[in-house]
């Protein structure tokens, strides 16, 4: 059993986004765990001040007409500080995500919440502590044996695909067709293998640096100097083929 000396308190939120810089939260839920075993519970929906992206929705549920009413986080924020008055946080990915865009989110409302002191816990990182995400790992744990000449690539392609048999036969829900594990699993919507950019509601958009976020072909546009900049950087030759084609691409629309 967990035991502890202040309160800890589990954050999840959600959010219209993943940017820490651009993006707000729509709902915050705290499982705060008092030393003494119990613990209480505070969910809050967000009004985020602007419309919540439509691929957001679809990952958590939340619409626009749900948070109408809420209070800005500027309005929440004293009482969310109160309730994390004296805790250490917790989380899942907490540590990379949900606790620095609650940080954000109090910088942004002027109210001071101090972190000194507090510790974090990522229940995330135990989880890859404790159970390995290398091929070695998979292979022992999905085909039940040692992978032994791990690192020779030959063995190591055969063992991906010995894994693959394993996870197919143990879960049904991934269906047996490269169609269907895909659709289970997801992919990500990437441009250019090195995801400095990456496809938002079927636009291109910047994944890196000060234009993150913002459609590749309106900063091309708009600064076409940095396509110059680009070309000129140190950036993979996917990455530069990616930008001429979009950059190509703007050019003959803006002189059609």
């Amino acid at each position: 059993m967990l035991q502890l000396t202040k309160p800890l308190a589990f954050i999840d939120l959600e959010t219209t986004g993943v940017n820490l810089g651009t993006d707000r939260i729509v709902e915050i839920a705290i499982v705060k765990i008092l030393p003494d075993g119990n613990r209480t519970t505070k969910r809050k929906l967000i009004y985020p001040g602007m419309p919540i992206p439509k691929a957001s929705t679809e990952v958590h549920g939340i619409t626009d007409e749900m948070v109408k009413d809420a209070p800005t986080f500027k309005q929440a924020a004293q009482e969310l500080k109160q309730v994390l008055d004296g805790c250490d946080l917790a989380g899942y990915n907490s540590n990379r995500f949900d606790i620095p865009m609650l940080v954000e989110e109090f910088l942004r409302a002027e109210v001071e919440f101090d972190m000194k002191g507090r510790r974090m816990l990522d229940v995330q990182q135990i989880f890859y502590k404790m159970e390995p995400r290398t091929l070695s790992a998979a292979y022992q744990f999905y085909c039940g044996k040692a992978l032994d000449g791990a690192h020779s690539a030959t063995i190591d392609a055969t063992a991906t695909f010995e894994v693959l048999e394993s996870q197919l036969q143990r879960y049904e829900s991934l269906g047996t067709t490269l169609d269907s594990i895909l659709k289970s699993v997801g992919e990500e919507p990437i441009v250019d293998f090195a995801r400095r950019f990456i496809w938002e509601n079927g636009v291109e958009v910047f994944n890196f640096g000060k234009f993150k976020g913002r459609p590749v072909a309106d900063v091309l546009k708009s600064e076409p100097q940095y396509y110059d900049w680009m070309m000129k950087g140190d950036f993979p030759q996917h990455t530069k083929q990616k930008l001429t084609e979009i950059y190509t691409r703007t050019l003959l629309k803006k002189n059609g």
